[in-house]
């Protein structure tokens, strides 16, 4: 293997060359990436500002409302069997059923009966709900009260609201409601 051959070079020379080196080069770089960042920055707030002006004209009915109107509901239904996610409605609906009952013999029938629909790991309709909150429900089944699926419910509604209510404002479905409710016949 070939040698490399290096002048020698004392330590106090080498020093002085990194003096030497133009300082003001670096200020200017960083002056101009602090320029580049409050140009981002001011670009991000026009941009945040644009977008949550365009959102408050063009909200659609939230989820709450379309629940409420027995026309919407059968047509989200419909639209949730179409994506093949009507699972999560008749939960939700199921457990609507449940917080209205007053018999406490009929609750745990009913609790055990929405359970083995929807939250049992084997279930024909099973929801999306993580392990700790199926678990938690699971125990709660010895003595449920009306509040024993509060939290999977509420799971599930965020995810109706988040995923399946802006495809469904956006559907032919959901147009035909609306224009449906506009013209009455």
């Amino acid at each position: 293997m070939p040698k490399m051959l290096f002048s020698k070079i004392r330590i106090y020379e080498f020093k002085d060359l990194i003096r030497n080196k133009k300082q003001p080069k670096t200020l200017d770089v960083l002056l101009s990436r602090k320029k580049q960042k409050n140009n981002i920055r001011c670009v991000l707030i026009k941009k945040n500002t644009e977008d949550s002006h365009y959102q408050l004209q063009d909200q659609g009915p939230k989820l709450s409302d379309l629940l409420e109107n027995r026309d919407y509901l059968d047509a989200f239904r419909s639209f949730l069997q179409s994506e093949f996610s009507a699972e999560n409605i008749e939960f939700w609906l199921a457990c609507r059923e449940y917080k209205q009952m007053t018999s406490s013999g009929k609750l745990s029938n009913k609790a055990a009966d929405i359970y083995k629909e929807f939250l049992h790991p084997m279930a024909q309709k099973e929801v999306n709900i993580d392990h700790h909150t199926r678990e938690k429900i699971k125990r709660s089944l010895v003595k449920p009260d009306l509040t024993c699926f509060d939290e999977a419910e509420m799971h599930i509604y965020r995810l109706m609201e988040k995923d399946s209510c802006p495809r469904f404002l956006k559907s032919e479905a959901y147009e035909n409601v609306r224009n449906a409710a506009r013209n009455p016949m």
